[in-house]
């Protein structure tokens, strides 16, 4: 019998560094959703990455935590609480940076942080795709300075140029242990929780900059009928009644563009047919909602 691996990475950055897209690129399909707008990732959405020369022999439980950043309201401080959480007993924490959009001001309070924790620090820095390679080995000569980096990669999360090696290195630092999961699961996350992330990512992908972040989607209903497919009520949250028109649009044409492209990506990752409701609540403090956080899958912070 092969001797198993099993350990938890947390892949730490500022907002918007690519971290759900990493995850998604180890893991080998969709578990965290991606958006351009920053700060998308609510939930510590863990992906599950099997690794092994021929049959898998390790598991990688990927803690995908939320953007750090400075927190002002209750859903910013329950969001980075629940990425410092990620980052605990990790066997190894990932530092991901893009090195175009640094963000200087998030990411310098987090090598302060992640300088002086025990767990093994990775430095990763992203679209090297796109990027000169002079000043991407000086940003990471200066990182470096400030953080004792085990190892460096770059990668592209976007295209997985260097995600291999980057997975052959963790794999190696995971300590000998049986799997927590089935081999089969790549994510904690409940469907239900799933699905109203993908109608979250929607939402941003087509309403951009229309939509201020203080939007959130709400699972209601999700059932299996007889003849085998699914079921899905959702609630599209705003906290402004202006805001409820720009999610309808004329006639309602964007709820419904919505509606289907999110019913169109269930469907294929589930596998079956979907049946997905949407309708919008205009809630002024919804961000004060202890009920609604913990439906996200959040931590009520004081």
């Amino acid at each position: 019998m092969t001797e198993q691996r099993c350990g938890v990475v947390a892949v730490i950055g500022a907002p918007n560094a690519g971290k759900s897209t990493l995850v998604n690129q180890l893991v080998g399909q969709k578990v965290a959703i991606t958006s351009a707008k920053a700060q998308t990732t609510r939930a510590r959405m863990l992906g599950i990455a099997l690794h092994g020369p021929q049959k898998p022999t390790t598991q990688m439980i990927l803690v995908d935590t939320p953007g750090i950043f400075a927190p002002r309201r209750r859903l910013d401080r329950a969001m980075v609480s629940a990425a410092w959480e990620g980052a605990e007993s990790a066997d190894a924490i990932v530092l991901l940076v893009d090195p175009f959009k640094q963000r200087r001001h998030e990411l310098e309070p987090l090598l302060e942080a992640l300088a002086g924790r025990p767990e093994r620090k990775i430095l990763v820095l992203n679209k090297v795709d796109i990027s000169k390679k002079e000043p991407l080995l000086a940003l990471a000569q200066e990182l470096s300075q400030k953080v004792d980096f085990a190892e460096i990669f770059f990668i592209s999360a976007l295209n997985g140029e260097g995600v291999g090696e980057m997975k052959d290195a963790l794999a190696a630092l995971m300590p000998d242990g049986p799997w927590m999961y089935p081999e089969d699961q790549v994510s904690d996350a409940s469907e239900r929780l799933l699905a109203a992330e993908i109608t979250r990512e929607q939402l941003y992908r087509q309403l951009h900059e229309e939509l201020p972040y203080d939007s959130a989607v709400r699972p209601e209903l999700y059932q299996h009928r007889p003849d085998g497919s699914l079921e899905i009520h959702q609630q599209i949250v705003v906290a402004r009644e202006s805001q409820r028109p720009i999610v309808l649009g004329k006639g309602g044409q964007r709820i419904k563009a919505i509606g289907e492209a999110a019913r169109t990506e269930l469907a294929e990752l589930l596998g079956i047919k979907v049946h997905l409701f949407l309708h919008v609540k205009v809630l002024e403090n919804w961000s004060e909602d202890k009920e609604l956080f913990e439906e996200m899958g959040l931590d009520w912070v004081k």
